[in-house]
């Protein structure tokens, strides 16, 4: 069965090998045809390719898909697989009726799987939701979308979070088909369970640094009360933007005889950061704490704190790109799965324009629209 939790999809999820095939096209030949045997004129793997060339053209729709389709050059169809028809082998395009059917109808899990990022061997994984606003309809709620990005900033994979829940519940399911040996994983204060800490190094050989807030109450005021004033382990870093000074100064303790219960903590620390904002002089000071499994030789100081500004990439180089370049929070689609199957095109949209050296993707996109029927098929492969 599908691991994709929200909706009941019985297909089962592409294996790992599978994930590791070079090609697009090779890749998702290998997801299964959601539609029936009888009355299928486009190929399953053509349309596909189709959503993702156009979303990689700046598509932001189902409909925008279906006119990227329908103005698409025969040498441009021919190469996506799209179906011939007639003796001349004229290429038909799928109507922006069929692509919706079939992103609607397509295995979720394995799309994103599929489409993602291997982080096997990677420093950092930050995971985090995001709600697609657009999504939600009447009575039904927005459509919640539980994510992993790599620290370069690549997508791993993605889940959609089942209504009447919380992403607590996706946590090691997103996590699951990954090696994760050896890789850090961040997350917010909500992820900061025992559950997840056990199965992140007893199951996944991976170390965890989560923040602890009051939704802790025990283990917040464990780390509150710890003899910060004594702490010689100490980093001081600084940065600006975003019209504001921030000063950051960690400090860190190693857990021995403290009192600290959490499964595997070897480290706490104490992150003060001190911002003031450029334009009025406001100052704010803000105090966080972090644990984690690392011990001090594994992770000073100054590593502990790279590792929780990390964190931050997913909203920086994910969530954010995927809203204002895509304007993913005013999308109305709805049904089925396509609000996290178009979630996942654009994430694959952004790996694929990352891994080809692009950095601003706006101004990427815009360069992919200047050839739209040649420069995205280059980009992904598509011979």
């Amino acid at each position: 069965m599908c691991r994709q939790s929200a909706t009941v999809c019985l297909i089962k999820s592409p294996a790992r090998q599978d994930r590791a095939i070079g090609s697009l096209a090779a890749r998702l030949q290998t997801l299964a045809d959601p539609r029936h045997r009888r009355g299928k004129r486009h190929p399953f793997v053509a349309v596909l390719l189709v959503a993702c060339s156009a979303v990689v053209a700046g598509a932001r729709s189902f409909a925008a898909v279906g006119q990227w389709a329908a103005a698409a050059p025969q040498v441009t169809l021919a190469r996506l697989g799209a179906r011939t028809a007639t003796v001349f082998g004229v290429r038909i395009a799928p109507s922006a009726a069929t692509i919706r059917r079939i992103i609607n109808r397509t295995c979720p899990g394995g799309l994103a799987d599929l489409l993602g990022c291997d982080p096997a061997g990677c420093d950092t994984v930050a995971v985090d939701g995001k709600s697609a606003r657009g999504s939600r309809h009447h009575d039904s709620p927005a459509a919640h979308l539980l994510a992993a990005i790599t620290g370069g900033g690549m997508t791993v994979t993605q889940l959609r979070v089942p209504d009447k829940t919380n992403e607590i519940t996706c946590f090691a399911t997103l996590l699951e088909p990954y090696d994760l040996t050896d890789v850090t994983v961040t997350a917010d204060a909500l992820h900061t369970q025992r559950e997840h800490a056990r199965f992140l190094v007893d199951d996944k050989k991976a170390h965890y640094v989560f923040a602890v807030k009051k939704n802790q109450k025990v283990l917040y005021q464990q780390l509150r009360i710890l003899p910060w004033e004594q702490v010689s382990a100490k980093h001081y870093d600084r940065s600006t933007g975003h019209g504001r000074l921030e000063t950051r100064v960690v400090q860190v303790l190693t857990v021995t005889d403290l009192g600290v219960d959490f499964p595997y903590a070897a480290q706490v620390a104490k992150i003060v950061r001190h911002r003031t904002r450029t334009k009025t002089g406001k100052r704010t000071r803000e105090t966080v704490y972090v644990i984690t499994d690392l011990t001090s030789r594994q992770a000073s100081p100054e590593r502990l704190a790279k590792i929780v500004r990390s964190q931050w990439i997913i909203e920086n180089r994910l969530h954010f790109v995927r809203d204002t370049a895509f304007r993913e929070d005013a999308s109305k689609v709805r049904t089925g799965h396509g609000p996290e199957n178009m979630a996942t095109l654009r994430s694959f949209a952004i790996n694929s324009l990352r891994a080809a050296g692009h950095m601003n993707i706006a101004a990427a996109l815009r360069a992919m629209s200047y050839e739209p029927f040649h420069r995205p098929l280059s980009l992904l492969g598509i011979a």
